[in-house]
């Protein structure tokens, strides 16, 4: 059966916009990104939104709910009241390019600043081995759908504005995926303390939370490289060694 639900969707660009309410007939089952596709068919034409899946596997319908960020296609009308009011808007972090879409490349040039996969060299038969347990430990890195939903909560990124100091949850997680990888050989350490900024991040635990994936992106991402970091430079022994060899 047919209810009608109230929208309040931010509508304009980066140089201004405001919201504008829409009533909206839905049914069982929908969710908030089907409320928007009927609102766009059939009272806002021209109203700009990202999707592609649908199935919360692609990462394109980032957006705020509500004040929280969550993927669209995956949060059900029935999350909310029946006479809740439901507010949408572009994520935050990032410049709006017109209504609920923002331009994320940004990301996409964090990302090329990290050092790719490195593998030393095979075994004498010509094969790679790993342990399974070390298999198990960054497969679960490889999940990200890039949602950017953890760069739009991080208050480093969203608050502080500190996008030239820290490159954001994400790419914390890219770098542990590499680093933890039994059969990587590239040091990403001194980058990892400097140029990315691990330092930045006060692990509130905030990107975990909204990850549409589950990903332990604090406890298992970034608190181990930051574990790294302090043990390469902060650990009084191997400071002493760094003075004593002149190595690192």
């Amino acid at each position: 059966m047919a209810k009608t639900r109230k929208f309040r969707i931010w509508r304009g660009d980066e140089q201004a916009g405001d919201f504008q309410d829409y009533d909206v007939e839905v049914e069982t089952g929908m969710v908030v990104l089907d409320a928007i596709h009927l609102i766009q068919a059939e009272q806002a034409h021209d109203l700009a939104v990202r999707w592609n899946c649908k199935a919360g596997k692609c990462g394109s319908c980032s957006m705020e709910i509500n004040g929280k960020p969550r993927l669209s296609c995956m949060t059900r009308m029935n999350e909310y009241a029946p006479d809740e009011t439901i507010t949408v808007q572009p994520m935050r972090t990032f410049r709006v390019i017109k209504d609920l879409v923002c331009d994320v490349s940004w990301n996409y040039e964090q990302n090329k600043k990290i050092a790719p996969f490195k593998p030393g060299p095979r075994d004498a038969d010509g094969n790679y081995r790993m342990k399974q347990d070390d298999v198990d430990r960054v497969q679960e890195f490889r999940k990200c759908i890039e949602c950017f939903l953890c760069q739009d909560v991080c208050h480093v990124l969203r608050d502080h504005e500190q996008k030239e100091k820290f490159v954001g949850p994400r790419f914390m997680i890219r770098l542990a995926g590499l680093e933890m990888h039994p059969l990587d050989t590239a040091d990403r350490i001194p980058k990892i303390k400097e140029e990315f900024g691990v330092g930045m991040c006060n692990i509130t635990r905030c990107c975990t939370e909204v990850c549409p994936e589950h990903i332990g992106i604090t406890d298992n991402g970034i608190i181990p490289l930051k574990e790294r970091v302090v043990d390469r430079y902060y650990d009084p022994l191997r400071i002493l060694w760094r003075k004593l060899t002149g190595k690192t």
